[in-house]
């Protein structure tokens, strides 16, 4: 396949920070693709959180498969608009990498655990766990990614953060866009979270067929699918309208997409760079659809008083491990542990880096181990 001109590709790549013979059947972002795959941080994110805890259920999305569905979206629209795949993979495939148990509750603790020392944000750690945390190779910390695939991972970044840095986060202080690449992976997260936290609410019984029949697009898609096969009913008709809405938002990224391309004339990643704006992004009506589902999601789902009663058991554990392992950080496996003279803030980033490399069920247990008691209701998430 030709790439677009304004792709990135091996050759106009800024390279990894650790030189390194090239790969022989592969090219470097394909061997950032395996990389990634390979790592321990991705075969955890099997067991971490999505929306619902893991241990709720075997048929819920966890982050491992959060990711792994960015990612068929994300290919999809990368071939679509004529830029590399194999980046736009290895970026989708990492950008949880960094997230904590327990969700977005596990990191909301953990933020306000570290925010005397600097906070902690998932995405800024999942960086973090590429370039530093994966400890596989002889020559290196972490996995020596190449830089594009580096600078993807990083979705935002606050300035101070950013000036920590350096180069990777040097477009959150100049007001740079992204590579194509990684403004893509950025929408399809997006688009990914809507549609199967609709499936995993649906399942769950919290939100109700009535609630989501009630957007204007998901009624659209009902509305299309009976149509077509009236008598479909059940999960076979949920199914199939998710997937209808499902093509209805990216079909309308690839072609708003390509339209913003197109008006730029850009001829390089250098000229995406410098745009006032994105140019990967949904049109404007179908952006206020993608808004008004996570609305909707906020308002019938995650705020639901049966996910919150998990959720804060979710975060009360983190609040327990932290002040536990902080206490005491010789309960931390040896190669953990902060180095001997360690001030307050390299001993509290230890902990939060091992807290966040948990998964749910390795919390829990953890927990239970060191404070003798959890606090999920009815023992439901205790085995």
């Amino acid at each position: 396949m030709t790439l677009a001109a304004y792709a990135v590709t091996t050759a106009s790549s800024r390279g990894r920070r650790f030189a390194e013979s090239p790969p022989t059947w592969r090219d470097e972002f394909q061997r950032d693709r395996d990389r990634v795959i390979h790592s321990s941080a991705f075969r955890r994110l099997e067991y971490k959180t999505q929306v619902f805890v893991n241990h709720e259920g075997d048929m819920f999305r966890t982050r491992l498969t959060h990711s792994l569905e960015v990612t068929q979206i994300a290919r999809t629209v990368a071939r679509a608009l004529g830029v590399n795949e194999d980046l736009t993979e290895a970026i989708t495939l990492a950008h949880d990498l960094g997230h904590t148990p327990f969700g977005h509750a596990g990191q909301a603790a953990l933020n306000d655990a570290m925010r005397p020392f600097g906070g902690f944000e998932h995405n800024l750690h999942s960086l973090r766990v590429v370039d530093q945390l994966e400890a596989r190779y002889a020559a290196f910390d972490g996995l020596n990614l190449m830089f594009e695939t580096r600078e993807g991972i990083l979705k935002h970044c606050r300035p101070d953060k950013a000036r920590e840095l350096g180069a990777v986060a040097e477009r959150f202080l100049s007001g740079q866009q992204a590579t194509v690449e990684a403004q893509i992976a950025n929408v399809a997260d997006e688009i990914a979270y809507n549609h199967h936290d609709i499936d995993d609410g649906l399942r769950s019984g919290i939100l109700s067929f009535d609630a989501i029949a009630g957007h204007p697009v998901f009624g659209q898609a009902l509305a299309d699918c009976r149509a077509v096969t009236p008598n479909l009913t059940g999960k076979r008709l949920i199914y199939t309208a998710i997937r209808s809405m499902l093509g209805l938002f990216a079909n309308d990224l690839i072609a708003a997409s390509r339209a913003r391309l197109a008006t730029a004339g850009c001829a390089s990643t250098a000229d995406v760079r410098a745009l006032p704006h994105a140019v990967v992004a949904l049109s404007p009506d179908v952006q206020e659809h993608h808004l008004s589902l996570k609305r909707l999601l906020h308002r019938e789902l995650y705020s639901d008083p049966r996910v919150r009663e998990f959720t804060n058991a979710g975060a009360r554990t983190v609040d327990d491990l932290f002040a536990r392992y902080t206490e005491e950080p010789g309960l931390l496996p040896p190669e953990r542990r902060p180095p001997p003279g360690a001030d307050e803030a390299a001993r509290a980033r230890a902990v939060a880096d091992y807290i966040a490399g948990m998964t749910d069920r390795f919390a829990i247990a953890e927990h239970r181990r060191l404070v003798g008691h959890d606090y999920w209701p009815d023992g439901r998430a205790a085995h």
